[in-house]
């Protein structure tokens, strides 16, 4: 049978092989990978997967298991170089420092010496990362195989580590002894919108007010089994009423507001009247809080549903709000990355522009507290990879916490794909007003509105705090 192209496997025999010969594997060190690695070891070092214990340890992060580089030299050996039928003798190996997550790694395998009467082969191996710091060297042995195999390319079945619960417990931590906080939810006439924020005053993170239709209410939760008992309802009969009346308790008794089952714009109406509103210094935004398999820290995406289509001085502000969050949730400099379709300047594409003039906002302190960069393709922000191929030379390039996009359509796009297509926990919050708002998508989950209270308590405390100071 003839097998061509990536189809096949196929190996390189004993006496193919040269004294000198080598071959390479790049990988990237994915979250997933540690995770994987540990599942399958037991090896639980708080090292590697403890992020508290982590920051207090030798490296200051989380680092892969010193033994995960050596699954890449068994992927040279048993795939191409010799390939099917090799048989891994003995290893000799130093480790000379950890690869962390988002690392891109390098390994090669030299044909060091043959040995003729059994067909072993020595290599030297080496791994890097993209600074070419050695993470890894030593020698390996095996058998060779002696004709050729040529075999159809088996693919491994997909694997998805479910790490969700450990990355909200790890969100949760955050705020971990805080007071509970006042919330009122507007108009929680469906399941996920009245199950999430009790779900939430369980885990003593918020103290919800329900504002609706008083019979609604009660009649959805006998019919969810939901116990609203002790709960305080404040009868508002219709959409428009309860967002006008959650509005004013957020102004008059400074307590936080959260989304129930009304359009954002439905909510938001009251929000920014001038003259009986929420309205801040700063123009209010949104931004979506995202923690991605796969991504070694979480991404807050802004702006997914105020500004349409906002101004340079908008775009600023958005920018501002989203790092003053960042630094909230424990980002000391968070790294910026202003989102295009490209990241060369186009004159036809304004989105570039406004990219290069906000950098230089941030150059002259209009933008404080934060690394900004653009204009940056998406894959340039999180892929280090991607940025070394097409010569993105940046601080942010595969490193991104923030990503700014152009406008709203954009951020939801990709907000939303984070969470249909990569199973990322969300979470939604309104920034810039006098009051911490939860605002997600009525099709987004209890759980999303959990993550959402976790993020508004923390605004919460934490503006208070800057208040009394």
């Amino acid at each position: 049978m003839d097998y061509s192209g990536d189809s096949f496997i196929q190996n390189r025999t004993f006496d193919e092989i040269e004294v000198g010969a080598s071959s390479e594997l790049i990988r990237v060190l994915r979250a997933e990978d540690i995770y994987l690695f540990a599942a399958i070891s037991g090896d639980i070092n708080p090292t590697h997967l403890d992020p508290e214990y982590a920051q207090e340890g030798q490296f200051r992060d989380i680092v892969g298991h010193s033994l995960w580089s050596t699954t890449l030299l068994s992927a040279i050996f048993g795939n191409e170089f010799p390939g099917p039928g090799t048989v891994y003798v003995a290893q000799n190996l130093n480790f000379w420092r950890p690869a962390t997550v988002g690392d891109t790694v390098t390994v090669t395998v030299i044909c060091r010496e043959k040995i003729e009467h059994n067909h072993h082969i020595i290599f030297d191996c080496k791994a890097v990362n993209q600074s070419s710091v050695k993470i890894m060297d030593g020698t390996a042995e095996v058998i060779a195989p002696t004709y050729r195999i040529r075999r159809p390319r088996v693919l491994p079945p997909a694997v998805h580590v479910a790490d969700r619960e450990e990355r909200f417990q790890r969100l949760l931590a955050i705020s971990e002894g805080l007071p509970p906080v006042e919330i009122a939810v507007i108009f929680p006439c469906d399941p996920d919108s009245l199950r999430g924020p009790l779900s939430a005053a369980d885990l003593g993170l918020v103290k919800p007010i329900l504002v609706g239709p008083d019979r609604k209410i009660r009649a959805l939760a006998e019919e969810q089994s939901i116990d609203i008992k002790g709960v305080r309802i404040i009868n508002a009969a219709d959409r428009f009423t309860a967002a006008n009346v959650g509005v004013s308790l957020a102004r008059d008794e400074g307590i936080a507001l959260m989304k129930g089952a009304l359009s954002t714009s439905e909510l938001m109406s009251p929000v920014v009247a001038r003259d009986s509103g929420l309205l801040g210094t700063r123009r209010i935004s949104h931004v979506y809080y995202a923690s991605v398999p796969g991504y070694y820290k979480p991404l807050l995406v802004t702006d997914a549903a105020v500004n349409l289509s906002p101004s340079l001085a908008h775009k600023r502000d958005i920018i501002q709000n989203a790092i003053d969050l960042a630094h909230i949730l424990g980002v000391e400099e968070p790294k910026v990355a202003v989102l295009a379709a490209t990241d060369q300047i186009n004159p036809k594409m304004p989105s570039t522009i406004d990219a290069k003039a906000l950098c230089i906002m941030a150059k002259n302190g209009e933008i404080t507290g934060g690394i900004v960069d653009g204009p940056l393709a998406f894959d340039e922000d999180i892929s280090v990879r991607a940025a070394r191929i097409k010569c993105v030379d940046s601080p942010v390039a595969g490193a991104a916490d923030i990503l700014a996009a152009p406008n709203v359509e954009t951020a939801g796009v990709i907000a939303k794909q984070l969470e249909y297509f990569s199973g990322a926990l969300m979470g939604g919050i309104v920034l810039g007003a006098k009051a911490p708002i939860v605002l997600t998508s009525r099709a987004y989950t209890a759980q999303t509105r959990m993550v959402s209270c976790a993020i508004a308590q923390l605004i919460y405390h934490h503006n208070r705090e800057a208040l009394n100071k």
